[in-house]
C-alpha cells in the first residue's frame, strides 16, 4: 500500500483502480526449515527465474531460523528449557543468561553461514547483538525490580515470553531483506515487532502503520513473523503465531491469495510411509480439512489464521519449497460439492491417553470443568477426547512433564479420582466428505485384516474426519493399512485428475 492509499483508507474514498491494484498481490510465509536452507529459497522462491515487476507484488512473512526459537523459549517437542523457561524458573540465578548467549552465538553462526565475512555480514551481526543485548538488560533489570519484593515475576512472564520470542523472527527477517538488497532486489525488512516503541497498538493497528507506507508494486517486504500488539500473539497462538500473522497481513492489505512454503507436497499420506508411488498429491481441498490436518499436527495453516482467510474469502495456497513449478494444495470454501471420500490419512505418533475415572461422576456436574482448566492452565494441547459414565479421557499432545502436572493438580483436588495416563497413537482418515456407505466397516475391517487392534474408534458426525486409537507400535502400520483400504483401492475421479 502506498502512502496515497494509507490516506484514502482512512477517508474511506479508496477506488476500484486502487482495490484491484491490491488485489493482485500475494502474502507468503516462509517456514524456519525452508529460510535456513538459503540457495534454496533464492532460486525456488524469492528470486527464482523472476526479474523487474515480477519480483514485487509479494509480502514475505519469515518465521525464526529452524532451532532459534527452541532456543529461546523451549524445544517444541521435547520440551527442554530455553532461556524463557529458564529464566521463569530461575529466582536469581544466571542460568538463562547462558542460554541468551548460546542463542546468541547460534544467531551469529547463522550469519556467517549467509553472508561470509563481508560488510553485510558485519551490518547482520550488529543488528543480532542490539537486539540480543538490549533483551538481556531488559531482563537483568526486571529480575533486579523482582527481587525487591513488591513486584511479581510472574506478573510479567507473558510479556518477557513475547520479547524472548520476536527476536528470532526479527533476525531472519532482518537478514532476509539484506540477503536481496545484495543481490538487487529493492527488499523492506518489515518490523512488526515493536522494538523501542512504547505504544501497544491493536493488531490491525501495528500492521497498518508498517504497510501503509509500502509501494508494493516497487518494494519486496519482509515481514516479521512476530507482531508486538495489544492481542499477546504468542500467548494466545504459541507457536502458531507466525501463520496468525501471515493470515492478517493478508486480510488488511486485501491480498488475492495466501500461500504457505513447506518442505513437502500436501499428499494424501506420508510418502516414507506409504512409498512416493502410492500417495496422491492434494490439489484442491477446502479449510474443514485444514482445521482436521491442524488438529494432528500436521498443520496446512493454524486454524486462527485458516479463520481470517476463510471469512475474507482469500484462498491459501500450501506449495514445495523444492519443487516451485508444482502448483501446490489449494485450500478454499469452494461451493461445489466434492466427491465423497478420504483425501488424507495421517496421525501423531505420540499422544498421552489421560483417563480420568471416578466412580461418584454420574449425574454430578464440574468434572469435566476441572480438568480442562488444568490442562489451559499448564497450556497441554487437547487432540481429541471420549467420555462415558463415570470416565473422561482426553489424548493430549505436550510434554510429559506437563502431563504430571495436570496429573498432580487433578490428584490434589479429586483424592478419590482414579486417573491414568498412557502413550498412544491417534491416526484420522479426512476428507471434505466421508458420507460413504460402510467406510468405518471398511477402516475396521482393515485393520483386524492387517492384525491391529484399535484401542478406540471415532467415527463423528460431522463427517470429515474418522479417528482410530492404536498403541504406538501400530502407528506405521495403521497409516499404511487405512491409506491402502481408503486411499488407494477406491477410485475417485477428483482425486485422480488431481494427482
Amino acid at each position: 500500500m502506498t502512502a496515497k492509499g494509507k490516506a484514502s483508507t482512512k477517508s474511506g474514498t479508496k477506488s476500484v483502480q486502487q482495490d484491484t491494484q491490491q488485489r493482485r498481490h500475494t502474502v507468503e510465509k516462509l517456514g524456519g526449515t525452508s529460510i535456513r536452507q538459503t540457495d534454496a529459497m533464492l532460486n525456488n522462491v524469492l528470486i527464482g527465474n523472476r526479474t523487474g515487476e515480477d519480483l514485487y507484488n509479494r509480502i514475505f512473512v519469515v518465521s525464526a531460523y529452524a532451532g532459534i526459537t527452541d532456543a529461546l523459549l523451549e524445544h517444541k517437542k521435547t520440551g527442554e528449557s530455553g532461556v524463557y523457561a529458564l529464566y521463569a524458573d530461575s529466582g536469581s540465578d544466571w542460568a538463562w543468561g547462558d542460554s541468551l548467549g548460546a542463542a546468541r552465538t547460534l544467531m551469529l553462526d547463522i550469519n556467517e553461514e549467509i553472508f561470509g565475512n563481508g560488510a553485510a555480514r558485519r551490518t547482520a551481526d550488529a543488528f543480532v547483538k542490539e537486539r540480543v543485548d538490549g533483551v538481556r538488560d531488559s531482563l537483568i533489570d526486571l529480575q533486579r525490580l523482582c527481587a525487591s519484593g513488591h513486584f511479581r515475576l510472574e506478573d510479567h512472564l507473558d510479556t518477557v515470553r513475547e520479547m524472548l520470542a520476536s527476536l528470532g523472527e526479527a533476525h531472519s527477517a532482518h537478514n532476509t531483506a539484506l540477503l536481496l538488497r545484495e543481490k538487487g532486489v529493492a527488499a523492506r525488512f518489515a518490523d512488526l515487532t515493536g522494538w523501542r516503541v512504547q505504544d501497544m497498538p491493536s493488531f490491525d493497528a501495528a500492521i497498518d502503520e508498517v504497510f501503509d507506507t509500502i509501494d508494493l508494486s516497487r518494494e519486496l517486504p519482509i515481514a516479521t513473523g512476530y507482531c508486538r500488539c495489544d492481542a499477546e500473539l504468542v500467548k494466545s497462538y504459541d507457536r502458531g503465531y507466525t501463520e496468525v500473522t501471515m493470515s492478517r497481513i493478508a486480510v488488511r492489505t486485501k491480498a488475492a491469495e495466501a500461500i504457505i512454503h513447506k518442505e513437502f507436497h500436501l499428499s494424501s499420506a506420508d510418502p516414507k510411509l506409504v512409498g512416493e508411488d502410492k500417495v496422491r498429491p492434494i490439489r484442491e481441498t477446502n479449510y474443514d480439512v485444514a482445521d482436521q490436518l491442524s488438529n494432528i499436527g500436521m498443520e496446512a495453516i493454524h486454524p486462527s489464521a485458516a479463520k481470517g482467510l476463510r471469512q475474507n474469502g482469500i484462498p491459501l495456497r500450501v506449495k514445495n519449497t523444492f519443487e516451485p513449478d508444482q502448483p501446490g494444495a489449494l485450500i478454499q470454501d469452494s461451493q461445489e460439492p466434492a466427491e465423497p471420500g478420504v483425501e488424507i490419512v495421517a496421525g501423531l505418533k505420540t499422544v498421552y491417553a489421560f483417563e480420568f475415572y471416578e466412580p461418584d461422576m454420574v449425574g454430578v456436574k464440574g468434572y469435566d470443568a476441572a480438568i480442562l482448566n488444568s490442562l489451559k492452565r499448564h497450556r497441554v494441547y487437547i487432540v481429541a477426547k471420549s467420555s462415558n459414565a463415570n470416565t473422561i479421557t482426553h489424548f493430549l499432545q505436550g510434554s510429559p512433564k506437563l502431563v504430571r502436572r495436570v496429573e498432580r493438580d487433578l490428584a490434589a483436588e479429586f483424592p478419590t479420582a482414579r486417573i491414568t495416563s498412557r502413550t498412544v497413537s491417534v491416526i484420522t482418515a479426512i476428507g471434505r466428505d466421508l458420507r460413504v456407505p460402510g467406510l468405518a466397516a471398511r477402516a475396521l475391517m482393515a485393520l483386524s485384516d492387517a492384525g491391529v487392534e484399535p484401542l478406540g474408534f471415532n467415527d463423528l458426525m460431522r463427517k470429515v474426519d474418522l479417528q482410530v486409537i492404536v498403541d504406538q507400535a501400530d502407528y506405521d502400520a495403521t497409516i499404511q493399512t487405512l491409506h491402502a483400504a481408503l486411499v488407494e483401492q477406491v477410485e475417485k475421479p477428483a482425486m485422480s485428475s488431481a494427482a
